[in-house]
């Protein structure tokens, strides 16, 4: 393996769900893996804390923290809830010493048609929370999700999207996440991609296939790097075109790579970075 061959590399927890997180970042240290991204849940149950010290200890650095979001619900009860949830993620970023949460908009609400409507409340939770995360050095990063997931998950489906959302706020506090699972199909992606890179919007890539036939239950289908349909390298190319120099995050939601040993899984995963 080449020197610097993993100097981007970032594995996302969820790729090996089932390695515990003292096995992880051990694993990670010792193979030479530099970034983690870490999940919300598991961290609460390790310890926030505990959490922190160990990625610390390991020498890693936590890429991103997903996720937040969630903020299309119209009632003014879940609104607050909602808003509470995603300062608690901020908070929970800045002690992990991570500069960057991922958000996810969330879906339509229950008996909801109005997409844009949707879309309309996501930048106005924006408008509250991007002081708050500002003031704790940390960035929001919306993710798009394949259209596919518009009407339960994420009302925002493309990168034009997610970047129109963005572009309301200062470019160092609000920016966008690319996903190559999500985005791949969208001939429009590129372009979004390089105005983003222009006004330093890029805050987060990750790497994940599409396989097919789609395995049952879509969101655990993403597979391995080259198992599938997307140019990753291309993609690659696009995002360092753009002037994109920051991790590179494998971030894979695969029950047979769940059903599988995790350091052989974590090993296959580096080996498939390189590769590329």
């Amino acid at each position: 393996m080449s020197a610097g061959a993993l100097d981007r590399l970032s594995v996302n927890q969820m790729t090996v769900r089932g390695m515990p997180l003292p096995e992880l970042t051990a694993d990670c240290a010792r193979l030479g893996v530099p970034g983690v991204g870490l999940w919300r849940e598991p961290v609460r149950a390790y310890g926030l804390a505990a959490t922190a010290r160990l990625v610390r200890a390991a020498g890693l650095a936590v890429t991103t923290l997903c996720r937040g979001g969630f903020l299309t619900d119209a009632d003014p009860a879940a609104r607050s809830r909602a808003l509470y949830d995603n300062r608690l993620a901020i908070e929970e970023a800045a002690v992990l010493g991570t500069d960057t949460l991922v958000l996810v908009s969330g879906g339509l609400p229950p008996g909801g048609r109005d997409l844009a409507g949707a879309r309309e409340r996501v930048a106005d939770a924006l408008g509250e929370l991007a002081p708050y995360a500002a003031e704790r050095g940390v960035r929001l990063a919306i993710e798009p999700l394949h259209p596919m997931y518009a009407a339960d998950r994420c009302v925002v489906s493309t990168l034009a999207q997610a970047l129109a959302l963005a572009e309301r706020f200062p470019a160092d506090r609000v920016g966008v996440a690319v996903d190559t699972y999500h985005v791949w199909w969208d001939d429009t992606a590129p372009d979004a991609v390089a105005r983003a890179g222009a006004a330093g919007r890029l805050y987060a890539f990750q790497l994940a296939d599409w396989i097919t036939p789609l395995p049952e239950g879509v969101l655990t289908g993403r597979g391995q790097l080259g198992d599938g349909s997307i140019e990753l390298r291309r993609w690659w190319e696009r995002m360092d075109a753009a002037g994109y120099r920051g991790p590179v995050e494998v971030e894979l939601f695969n029950e047979g790579l769940w059903r599988r040993e995790g350091s052989e899984v974590l090993e296959e995963t580096i080996t498939r970075f390189v590769a590329l």
